[in-house]
């Protein structure tokens, strides 16, 4: 009996020695904070930076003479704008040298024209597309004379393609010889896209593939290429993403359907691509000749003038060829001379004495671009009040003004050129000029006269810039 006696104590001492000893550790643990991940998005705000690699070409980026350009670059800038934060750039001279670089884990955002196509989409993290594009193939404009310019894929045989190695672009043309199409192509990770182009420029080689936006930039640069047909169908292009950056890639895609929303990626395409439409083969291989043959005796007076009116000289040799073609001796039907084609009553009030004085002409019509752009309205910002005094220069001020009026009524920003030019075209319109102050004007003629003067400067710039 006392050992049944003996035997519960034991129990009922062991028991109560776990309960306290459980209670007594329970009381004196203080539980820690969970260690939480951050997240990719907070380690770019942490460093303030947003570190991208960007493809240099006319396209992505590149150094004008001023600044830094490019569509792809504008947008990262206003995407770094968004996030408060700085770009950092480090720059890749083939897609492939991008992919490449991509690797590193300190790069938040590659950029560089790629296409989702289905073989990336298996390899590397997209983000939202931006621009939808379609892969052509470009060939040297001379073909066309010897009737060797190709116009479908059967016609491909024999000629001499060149296409960049680890592109969308290769992809496409291994899918078109499994296919069974007989094309000899040579895949390069030698030379840049651009490099590419040149050479069917210069006819070293027949044809490569570009997508379309690249082809629409560089015809202007480029006069002696030309698109033979479309070899895909339409694709979209998207930055590359680390794999663990999934709040990035949210933040991204409300901000670009914002960019959106608020026309801004409308501007941004208007700025880069709408020049196309102008494109014409005859004055664009003129306007290259005559910068080698008669803009040299000119260069340095449009620089003097830069330098005293604080205006590209670019820009201004641009507006003197878009009005005289560089002849000092130029004049119209309406009785307008000289380089800047001033009208005898604004040379007049401008002192300019002898219109078809070289010097003179320039001083005076840079002047004239100087006080439109005084009289442009204030709320109009950055590029955009050059191309509002450009216009002014070549319709008038009052027009302008009325063009401005009229955008406010159709529910358009007044203050934006993209859509400024959308109206000017409906001050030769009857209904629309009947109630505008300065009345009756060819808008039409002030947006391809502010169109083909930055035409002519995108040209010229990378004429310097080579």
């Amino acid at each position: 009996m006392m050992n049944k006696y003996l035997y519960l104590l034991l129990i009922l001492f062991f028991s109560l020695s776990f309960f306290f000893f459980g209670w007594f550790s329970h009381s004196g643990y203080t539980p820690g904070k969970r260690v939480q991940k951050i997240s990719y998005l907070k380690k770019i705000h942490l460093r303030k930076t947003l570190n991208v690699i960007l493809l240099n070409s006319p396209v992505s980026y590149y150094i004008g003479v001023d600044t830094a350009q490019g569509f792809e670059y504008d947008l990262l800038h206003a995407y770094a704008k968004h996030l408060n934060v700085d770009l950092n750039i480090t720059v890749a001279h083939t897609v492939k040298e991008a992919i490449d670089l991509s690797k590193n884990k300190e790069i938040d955002i590659t950029s560089a024209s790629l296409a989702k196509t289905p073989l990336r989409e298996k390899k590397f993290n997209f983000g939202p597309s931006y621009f939808e594009v379609q892969e052509q193939m470009i060939c040297n404009r001379g073909m066309i004379a010897n009737r060797t310019f190709p116009r479908d894929i059967e016609s491909l045989s024999g000629l001499n393609i060149v296409i960049g190695e680890d592109t969308s672009y290769s992809e496409t043309i291994k899918n078109l010889q499994e296919s069974g199409y007989d094309i000899n192509a040579t895949l390069t990770a030698e030379f840049s896209t651009e490099e590419l182009i040149e050479q069917v420029s210069n006819h070293t080689i027949d044809c490569t593939i570009l997508a379309s936006h690249i082809y629409t930039l560089n015809l202007r640069y480029y006069p002696e290429i030309a698109m033979a047909f479309s070899v895909s169908k339409r694709e979209q292009l998207a930055w590359l993403l680390p794999p663990d950056a999934k709040e990035l890639e949210r933040d991204m895609y409300e901000w670009l359907n914002e960019f959106n929303q608020m026309g801004k990626m409308g501007q941004l395409k208007d700025h880069y691509f709408s020049y196309v439409l102008l494109f014409d083969y005859y004055s664009t291989k003129m306007f290259y000749k005559r910068i080698k043959y008669r803009l040299p005796k000119y260069k340095k007076m449009f620089q003097e003038a830069s330098n005293t009116f604080s205006i590209p000289w670019t820009l201004l040799a641009s507006i003197s060829y878009q009005e005289s073609h560089w002849n000092p001796k130029a004049k119209s039907f309406t009785g307008v001379r000289g380089l800047m084609m001033l009208t005898q009553h604004t040379a007049k009030l401008l002192n300019v004495k002898n219109r078809l004085d070289p010097k003179e002409s320039i001083i005076g019509g840079t002047r004239h671009i100087k006080q439109m752009l005084k009289f442009v309205s204030q709320e109009v910002k950055g590029e955009n009040r050059l191309k509002f005094a450009l216009a002014a220069y070549n319709l008038g001020l009052g027009h302008i003004h009325d063009a401005q009026k009229l955008a406010r009524e159709v529910g358009l920003n007044e203050n934006e050129w993209s859509d400024l030019k959308i109206v000017l075209p409906l001050l030769a319109q009857k209904k629309y000029y009947k109630n505008l102050k300065y009345g009756f004007a060819r808008g039409s003629e002030a947006v391809k006269y502010v169109e083909s003067i930055y035409d002519y400067r995108d040209i010229l710039e990378k004429v310097v810039q080579r």
